[in-house]
């Protein structure tokens, strides 16, 4: 059965590149609008029971200085929130540049450093337009300077690990290698959001906003790679051969 359903998905977006850029533009314009509405709940305060209640929900009954689980897990949540953190990110993005420049794609390369550093600079301001203070309802597990909303980790896991995801599927020639790309940029994203409620150092909602920001930023970023590539200034997308 998947040796007839992968190969129909292959040619049909070969054949139909506007149509799949257009779906692409019609994800990045619904996670937007849902930032935007997300956006306008958390200033209007309507988010808070729901952030506290969630909030609470991983910490341990009665002592609030304890998340739920074993020791481990409280240190694997320290683990996986440096994923998100900036020195991780820039050595990531640095041997993500060397892989595309073996590959010879400069121009690839150059775009993916423009991309990814502009979506850096973008949660940076995003940050301190808001200025949402951290939550005070539990001992925070990491240390934090920074103001609340949109959770930086969060937006930066995703604009760096959704953007590289991307543009390094866009030069694999199977399917399942482009999808296998997607999935670990993917999961490293929930991953990172994830710990850092579960370090007590961001509302849920401020993931959710980092998720949707950084997610609709890498969508915009494949859109812009395809008109790019369509007019010769990036290489094209490397795409296996349907059937």
């Amino acid at each position: 059965m998947n040796s007839g359903i992968l190969p129909f998905v292959i040619g049909w977006c070969r054949r139909h590149i506007e149509a799949t850029s257009l779906i692409l533009l019609s994800i990045s314009i619904g996670a937007v609008w849902m930032l935007a509405e997300l956006t306008d709940e958390v200033v209007e305060g309507s988010t808070r029971d729901l952030d506290r209640d969630i909030l609470l929900l991983l910490r341990t009954p009665g002592d609030l200085s304890d998340p739920i689980g074993p020791w481990w897990l409280e240190e694997m949540g320290r683990d996986i929130t440096a994923l998100g953190g900036v020195a991780v990110l820039t050595i990531t993005t640095l041997i993500v540049s060397l892989f595309f420049l073996l590959l010879r794609r400069w121009s690839s390369a150059l775009y993916m450093m423009i991309t990814v550093g502009g979506g850096i600079l973008i949660s940076s301001f995003a940050k301190d337009f808001f200025g949402r203070p951290r939550p005070d309802l539990v001992p925070h597990e990491s240390i934090v300077h920074t103001a609340s909303f949109p959770s930086g980790h969060s937006m930066m896991a995703a604009i760096v690990y959704l953007t590289l995801g991307v543009l390094i599927a866009r030069v694999q020639p199977k399917f399942i290698l482009k999808l296998y790309v997607m999935i670990v940029a993917s999961v490293l994203t929930l991953c990172v959001g994830i710990s850092r409620i579960y370090m007590g150092v961001h509302w849920p909602t401020d993931v959710a906003a980092g998720w949707l920001a950084g997610g609709a930023w890498a969508m915009i970023c494949l859109i812009v790679a395809r008109i790019l590539a369509q007019r010769g200034h990036i290489e094209e997308e490397v795409v296996e051969e349907a059937g």
